[in-house]
């Protein structure tokens, strides 16, 4: 397999959601077309070697205070930004592996990077997406994308 799919990043996302977020399956990562508008909380981590590319998770703000809470066992409003940036770095490094074992041997997973995006995104000028999903947790959205940056696929 040259490149993960929308469908791959679905099984991950659903499988990732069951074991740190919602392990009763009362709340699940639902997809749909709504997709974080700004302010928001980027995670990334970038695959280098046989395959070059990023993943990405884009959440609104509630999202991820939401999903830091969930993530770390603790109410909403004790949720701190060193928190959020744990638990979504957390987040986006274990999809991020998940991914990175679909792609070809060779391929590294680096450390994540988390941000608070208060304007326009800075996509990466040589990178092309390679697939998106789109949903909604507890009513928030949610956005998760893979990115090539070279001819890998």
């Amino acid at each position: 397999m040259t490149s993960p799919t929308t469908d791959d990043l679905q099984a991950i996302t659903e499988q990732v959601w069951l074991s740190y977020l919602d392990p009763e399956g009362t709340n699940p990562f639902l997809p749909s077309e709504q997709a974080p508008t700004m302010p928001c909380v980027i995670a990334a981590v970038s695959v280098t070697g046989a395959w070059e590319g990023h993943v990405v998770m884009s959440f609104s703000t509630e999202a991820s205070k939401k999903a830091s809470s969930a993530l770390l066992g603790m109410e909403d409003e004790e949720v701190t930004t060193d928190d959020i940036a744990d638990a979504v770095g957390e987040l986006v490094n274990v999809i991020g592996g998940n991914v990175k074992s679909l792609l070809p041997d060779g391929s590294l997973l680096s450390l994540p990077h988390v941000a608070t995006i208060d304007e326009g995104v800075n996509k990466w000028p040589a990178a092309v997406e390679v697939c998106r999903l789109q949903g909604s947790w507890q009513n928030e959205p949610i956005a998760i994308s893979v990115w090539t940056s070279k001819s890998t696929g």
